[in-house]
């Protein structure tokens, strides 16, 4: 599996619609934002949209013309969805060189809803058989995973969390080293870093995209809340110092270096799972997901120093984050067949 900044081909999204995700007093404001990351990802890379129907592509591509969005890189794909997390239910890309340069491949792993929690969600599981892949191999995998519960730096160093993947809801039957063995035989991985819980609010079972990411091959950006009285303060500070102990692929320590949290998000008094750490790495830009926050400026100014070529850019995502996910959950890379 390749690192989230290696370069891209495209990026897989799919338009949001679902209104228990989104009721239709925030629609609006998602679709805003939606707008935005394709406006963003657009000049760079192909963008690959999901929508359910003609019906659908039509009302969409009035919006994303009212906006002035350019269609020269986008794909619409008449593919129904359950709803927008793509980056848990889409296929998970993979990378070789052979001898006829680089040959991309997909896994696809079983989607069950995080857990079971969502019946009317499982159906995603399926959408990796219904993309268009060209000559894209594809791998069914037998195990339950989500890409938002793992990160890589692309050469063979993976974090994940206990709390996600070895809870008995996903994956019941099998063991923590035959799930390090699934890792290993289907994205590549040579050495896993296990973190601990995740943050509040989140329905996932701690996906590790809302804790801790690799900006470089041996630098992870870590959530850190410094207000000890906060309800994620233990868990992010335990992950932190699993980091600080830990090591790469090659036996080296790890760079690691602390992104604040925002303060609390609530919807009708309910915490939503905002986080800096939900943010997608893509040719030339990076899209860091916003609150309006006194720390918006010193996460992105954090994520900048990693990223001198790309242009980082915030995009409001108080809207989005409601349905328990930003960014990153959203999307999803598919790698270039050659360096861009």
């Amino acid at each position: 599996m390749p690192a989230e900044w290696e370069p891209h081909e495209g990026t897989w999204i799919a338009w949001p619609k679902n209104p228990d995700s989104f009721p239709k007093e925030l629609l609006p404001e998602v679709e805003k934002t939606y707008v935005e990351v394709i406006r963003a990802l657009i000049p760079n890379e192909k963008v690959n949209l999901l929508v359910d129907d003609s019906g659908e592509e039509r009302r969409i591509i009035k919006v994303l013309n009212a906006a002035g969005i350019n269609f020269a890189n986008l794909s619409i794909h008449k593919i129904r969805t359950a709803d927008v997390w793509f980056r848990d239910y889409g296929p998970i890309f993979i990378a070789r060189n052979s001898g006829k340069g680089k040959e991309v491949a997909c896994t696809h792993w079983i989607f069950n809803a995080w857990g079971n929690k969502y019946d009317e969600l499982k159906a995603d599981t399926n959408i990796p058989n219904l993309m268009p892949k060209g000559d894209c191999r594809s791998f069914e995998v037998p195990m339950v995973l989500e890409g938002g519960s793992i990160d890589t730096n692309g050469k063979g160093t993976f974090l994940t969390t206990e709390q996600c993947l070895l809870n008995k809801n996903r994956n019941p039957s099998l063991s923590r080293t035959q799930i390090e063995k699934y890792l290993s035989d289907y994205l590549g991985a040579s050495k896993i870093i296990w973190l601990k819980d995740g943050i509040a609010g989140d329905d996932t079972d701690g996906h590790v995209d809302d804790l801790a990411r690799f900006v470089n091959d041996n630098t992870v950006l870590c959530s850190f809340e410094e207000n000890s009285h906060d309800t994620n303060s233990t868990a992010l500070r335990e992950n932190f110092n699993l980091l600080k102990n830990a090591t790469d692929q090659d036996g080296n320590k790890l760079n690691i270096v602390t992104l604040p949290m925002p303060d609390p998000v609530k919807y009708n008094g309910i915490r939503l799972p905002a986080s800096y750490s939900n943010f997608y790495i893509a040719n030339n830009v990076v899209l860091v997901p916003v609150f309006g926050d006194k720390n918006d400026t010193l996460a992105l100014s954090t994520i900048s120093r990693f990223f001198q070529g790309r242009k980082v850019i915030g995009i409001n995502c108080r809207a989005l984050v409601y349905g328990f996910g930003a960014i990153h959950c959203v999307t999803q890379q598919q790698p270039a067949k050659s360096d861009i």
